[in-house]
């Protein structure tokens, strides 16, 4: 039987439990939405019990999980293994990036793939992936069905808004969110050997890296913490150049940002990115070191186009606000809480 007209849907959004130092972003995305959502859906957050670690863990998350059902329940990433005991027919999973299959090989890749992806797309009615590029990578690691995932981008805060700042040519500061791997800053600090720039990093390096900026004279600003929405926000607007010249990336969440300031960008040319940034940021193969220094003369060193991509990357940043991906949400939990 379906729910009757007159009753909100509960729906239930299942998180992730924050690590000390973790990077929860997804979350703060999410909370943006449910503010669109809460006149219409009785709207319900459960953070796992547990972090995401170790069988006992992932277990006791799974059980508490299962004891919490909505009439939708929305898992919202990173912890996909949860729908293994919830109700198929109710259930939605975000799918944020298929980087562990990337990643990982053998024995330790079939786990993943396992547990990860492929038992819990099979017990879930819709995925949603946050980018065609991480819906494409979905259909080639799994095969499951594309009629299943839908593609639904994640917003951007309504604290990133317009200011307007004079690049400064003689020496930019060029702004790296992150050092993952998948960052490659192996080759973002190479490439910009022989430019006169400040780089500055959010996150912690190793010592190799260390060596690598030494080696490559290159000025270096580092904040080694995690810093508050705040201070991050200051660094966009003190920054010049965005840098994502990333390997892999499932969205690409800091074009948008800097889009939305007026920063420039200089991204990889592959996976999500160019999908993401349209043509609001230059474009470079992520694995070709000098492509990268010749992307960073350009921006610097042409002001009409850096103008440009200012101009553009203001109308692609109103593609993600939290108004209209809510509304694709709130269609989706209509159609499986009424079913």
């Amino acid at each position: 039987m379906g729910i009757k007209k007159d009753k909100k849907l509960k729906v239930v959004f299942f998180n992730r439990k924050p690590r000390a130092l973790g990077n929860f972003s997804i979350e703060i995305y999410f909370q943006l939405i449910q503010n669109y959502l809460k006149d219409e859906f009785i709207v319900i957050n459960k953070v796992m019990p547990y972090e995401s670690n170790g069988l006992l863990n992932r277990l006791g998350n799974v059980i508490y999980c299962f004891f919490n059902q909505g009439d939708v329940n929305h898992i919202t990433g990173d912890i996909h293994y949860v729908a293994a005991l919830i109700k198929k027919s109710k259930t939605i999973l975000t799918v944020l990036d298929c980087g562990m299959l990337h990643e990982t090989s053998g024995l330790k890749h079939k786990i993943f793939k396992a547990l990860w992806f492929t038992i819990p797309l099979f017990k879930s009615k819709i995925i949603t992936a946050i980018s065609n590029a991480t819906k494409h990578d979905l259909i080639q690691f799994t095969h499951c069905d594309a009629n299943k995932i839908k593609v639904i981008y994640i917003c951007i805060s309504p604290a990133f808004v317009k200011n307007e700042q004079a690049f400064n040519e003689a020496k930019p500061r060029i702004l790296q969110i992150g050092t993952a791997a998948n960052k490659n800053l192996q080759r973002l600090i190479p490439a910009l050997k022989g430019i006169n720039c400040t780089l500055v990093i959010i996150g912690k390096i190793d010592e190799n890296t260390k060596q690598l900026i030494v080696d490559n004279q290159i000025d270096l600003e580092l904040h080694n913490r995690r810093l508050s929405d705040e201070e991050v926000m200051q660094e966009y607007i003190k920054c010049d150049i965005l840098s994502l010249v990333s390997t892999l990336e499932g969205f690409g969440m800091p074009i948008i940002e800097a889009n939305a300031i007026g920063r420039i960008c200089i991204t990889g040319n592959i996976t999500s990115m160019p999908e993401i940034a349209a043509d609001a940021a230059h474009l470079v193969d992520p694995f070709n070191i000098q492509q990268i220094h010749d992307g960073f003369q350009l921006l610097i060193n042409n002001k009409s186009y850096r103008d440009s991509l200012i101009v553009n990357g203001y109308q692609n940043a109103n593609r993600f606000s939290a108004a209209s991906l809510a509304k694709q949400y709130a269609a989706l939990y209509n159609e499986i809480g009424s079913s």
